[in-house]
């Protein structure tokens, strides 16, 4: 570019010989003429800011540390422009300012008896007609518009990771408290007699007819704090598990077909699965040393 512009053409034919923006190389000449020859050479980002802007990068980080300023008030004070202020601040990891707050210790926690609680949680899947992007990596095939969700429906006990899942059509009250009913049955015939229920505060599990089952079957109701996903950390991680191993793991051809393969999943994540939280065991082999234990 700077070659180029020496020999006297307009920088506007540089930039469309060249391929680039007539501002990227306003912006090499730029350097060229402030900094020359070296101005040219490669440089991270991270030191990327000349030396004279070092003292006013540490004072916007000290008011954004020590005042909880926002970047527009850190820039009126300093009589900057407020986009410079805002990209020190991203490149210092202060551009929120919930990362100034210390994060909170992790409260890990195993419960003793299976069935002691069982979590519920729904994940909402895209349904499609024909295999998409995340599965093919081709995006050339286009989107499946209009084909609505599929609901996954999901309950796991605290103690052995034992888990039950349905693909339902909606999350409404009658069909969360109908897996509700459906997932008990499950453990009941597994030896696992449910005492507790943790879910969020999801409107169907907040409704009346969810407290009016709950009630009824002699459980307690636990929600977790609203905006603390991973108060119900253990349905969370089953989620993402999932996810990974069963819904995106194959280019299935239709949403069909993958809710027709979820059984086959389930059985092997229960029985040939195993876990380091529950000592490299399957669910299985958890639940039946768990059921000896407490007999």
């Amino acid at each position: 570019m700077v070659a180029r512009h020496t020999e006297g053409p307009p920088v506007p034919r540089i930039a469309e010989e060249l391929g680039v923006s007539a501002r990227t190389v306003w912006k090499w000449l730029r350097r060229h003429r402030t900094g020359g020859a070296a101005a040219l050479e490669s440089r991270s980002s991270a030191s990327s800011a000349p030396d004279a802007a070092r003292p006013w990068i540490d004072i916007a980080c000290r008011l954004r540390r020590d005042f909880r300023l926002t970047a527009a008030e850190i820039a009126a004070k300093l009589h900057l422009p407020r986009s410079t202020v805002a990209r020190w601040l991203r490149q210092a990891g202060l551009g929120r300012l919930s990362s100034l707050e210390p994060k909170e210790p992790p409260r890990r926690y195993q419960r003793d008896r299976p069935g002691e609680l069982i979590h519920l949680d729904i994940k909402k899947l895209g349904r499609f007609a024909r295999a998409g992007h995340r599965s093919t990596g081709d995006r050339r095939a286009g989107r499946n518009r209009g084909a609505g969700w599929d609901f996954v429906h999901v309950a796991i006990d605290d103690a052995t990771r034992l888990a039950y899942v349905e693909v339902l059509p909606d999350e409404r009250r009658g069909t969360a408290t109908g897996f509700l009913v459906r997932a008990l049955r499950w453990f009941r015939a597994r030896g696992v007699r449910a005492e507790r229920i943790m879910t969020d505060n999801g409107s169907a599990y907040v409704s009346k007819l969810f407290a009016k089952a709950i009630r009824l079957l002699g459980l307690r109701h636990i929600r977790t704090r609203p905006y603390t996903p991973r108060t119900n950390g253990k349905a969370e991680r089953f989620i993402q598990t999932l996810l990974r191993e069963w819904a995106y793991a194959i280019p299935y051809p239709s949403s069909d077909a993958r809710a027709r393969d979820l059984p086959r999943w389930i059985d092997w994540y229960n029985h040939k699965r195993s876990h380091s939280a529950i000592g490299s065991r399957t669910p299985v082999v958890a639940l039946n040393n768990l059921m000896r234990f407490h007999t």
